[in-house]
């Protein structure tokens, strides 16, 4: 377990057509923050959410306009010092369906999406390889 601080609470609004995940990473690498929170509301054109089974990836394509419920992630540095952000989401469309995941990348804004970013200080959040998993894990030591 790790303990730090808050620091800065960064608010920042994402374009219509900007690839929700890219632009994400985008500013978290902007405003140098290396490990912290994410939260976004706003609306996608479409959605590619991501299911981790066993090793690998499943992917949804969602087609249609959809409403982001709720989005959430954490930010950290892997090995190499790449920012890497790690976010789940939750969609629903116009009859209220909902459909969550992992946030990848085809997934556009809509009319708008308002991006806060909470920085952790005092933290190294730090994500490593794990060959079981075939994923980047944080590393809490």
């Amino acid at each position: 377990m790790l303990e730090g601080k808050i620091g800065r609470i960064i608010f920042s609004r994402i374009g219509g057509g900007e690839d929700l995940a890219e632009a994400i990473k985008k500013r978290v690498e902007e405003s140098g923050v290396k490990a912290g929170l994410l939260m976004v509301i706003g609306t996608l054109k479409r959605a590619t959410l991501g299911y981790y089974r066993e090793g690998t990836y499943k992917y949804i394509n969602l087609d249609r306009p959809l409403e982001i419920a709720s989005c959430i992630g954490n930010i950290a540095i892997d090995e190499d010092g790449e920012t890497i952000i790690h976010v789940h989401v939750v969609v629903a469309d116009e009859n209220g369906g909902a459909f969550g995941g992992h946030l990848m990348q085809g997934s556009p804004v809509g009319a708008t999406a308002e991006l806060v970013i909470i920085e952790a200080l005092d933290v190294n959040l730090k994500r490593i390889f794990d060959k079981a998993t075939n994923l980047k894990l944080l590393d809490l030591e």
